[in-house]
């Protein structure tokens, strides 16, 4: 179960940048952070408009004197305060992501930011090397990793039950803009924008999101991979809003990534299916508490969470509540930022113990999904070429 008891002494004073009124994403972040008592939002600069954003976080009980117009007023302030925050949240649209994870690092502040991390892998690897340098944790919030069932499957991989990996399948593939909902959706408008989404629509947007689950769960090295891109609604090009990505792992396994906002009638269809020469795993999003388990010349079996026979001993396979109740997409952020925090506490105290066994995903899986998106973007700038992922030359 769980472990309630494991708390700070002092909760870690946070900040953050957007995530204002009526965004999901800065609910998620906020509600998650404070959930375990590791982080207290003390101070945000909310919105573009400064009066919005004054107004916004004053509702959520801030001092009004540290609801701030922008990010660089934030850092100016907080910095020459003695109850100053330690972290940041970035929940900025994908083009400020370097600017502000960067002033944040120099200022001496841990990062929380979203994904796509930044723009091009020279960006996210200045990022890497500035927390390195200033000893700053820097974690990229691939929330969906946080949920136990896919640390099962994790460990599963791990320990043989599905023999020789052979094929992955990873898809994330909604229909909630299989017409053009950007024309009355502000939310929807910049992930659409290059100037401001980057070079990627959905690849960006949900794309990394399953290649970080297929990184997760198999640790696979990728060695090139390639890419169709289309826009069904053609307002959106250059930008896709559809794509295929098929990928070749060094060793010899083969794979394939799907990534849509068109797929229509669809609700998220967020899944990964790990195939290997003795058995099968597959995790939808949907159903979050549930793993499905194929031996081949058995039955199918049905995992659940919280469940006596799963594996014990990994921590990241812990349950809040007992089998049975779903755990879900707010739990799992929690899970992630419980372990931020553990992390945090850990860097402050030089524990490196505590880090050298503590999995939580860092600015190496950020720096990986960009490089996803900069190979997808050439391959298919050269009509679906194949093209070396190389990873290893950005380290």
């Amino acid at each position: 179960m769980f472990n309630e008891e494991q708390r700070p002494e002092q909760p870690i004073r946070l900040g953050m940048i957007g995530g204002g009124r009526g965004s999901e994403i800065g609910y998620a972040h906020r509600t998650s952070a404070e959930r375990d008592g590791f982080f207290n939002l003390v101070a945000g600069a909310f919105d573009l408009d400064p009066e919005r954003g004054q107004a916004f976080g004053t509702n959520l009980g801030l001092d009004p004197n540290r609801c701030y117009p922008n990010y660089l007023t934030l850092l100016a302030h907080e910095a020459q305060r003695p109850d100053g925050i330690q972290a940041l949240i970035v929940a900025t649209p994908n083009a400020t992501h370097y600017a502000i994870s960067k002033a944040a690092l120099e200022a001496g502040l841990h990062v929380i930011c979203e994904k796509p991390l930044t723009f091009t892998v020279a960006q996210a690897q200045e990022l890497q090397h500035l927390a390195s340098q200033k000893q700053r944790m820097f974690a990229v919030m691939y929330g969906y990793s946080g949920y136990p069932m896919l640390h099962q499957a994790r460990e599963m991989i791990q320990r043989g039950d599905l023999g020789t990996l052979r094929m992955v399948h990873a898809q994330f593939a909604h229909g909630f803009h299989s017409q053009a909902v950007e024309e009355h959706s502000a939310g929807a408008k910049w992930r659409m924008n290059p100037e401001v989404a980057g070079p990627t629509y959905v690849l960006g947007d949900l794309g990394t999101h399953s290649f970080h689950m297929l990184e997760l769960l198999t640790e696979l090295e990728v060695d090139e991979l390639c890419c169709m891109r289309q826009s069904f609604i053609p307002t959106r090009a250059p930008l896709e809003d559809n794509a295929h990505v098929w990928l070749k792992f060094k060793g010899g396994a083969i794979g394939t990534l799907w990534a849509s906002s068109v797929n229509a009638g669809s609700v998220h269809q967020q899944k990964i299916r790990v195939v290997g020469d003795k058995a099968s795993i597959e995790w939808w999003d949907e159903h979050p508490n549930q793993l499905t388990y194929a031996i081949q010349g058995q039955p199918v079996q049905i995992l659940d969470r919280g469940m006596a026979y799963l594996y014990r001993d990994n921590p990241a396979i812990c349950t809040r509540i007992g089998g049975g109740h779903a755990e879900g997409f707010l739990d799992a952020w929690a899970n992630l930022y419980h372990r931020y925090g553990v992390a945090l506490q850990a860097l402050e105290q030089h524990d490196q113990s505590t880090l050298s066994t503590l999995w939580y995903p860092d600015i190496r899986a950020g720096i990986s999904g960009v490089r996803l998106l900069e190979c997808c973007v050439e391959s298919a700038q050269h009509h679906s070429s194949w093209v070396k992922f190389n990873l290893n030359a950005y380290q």
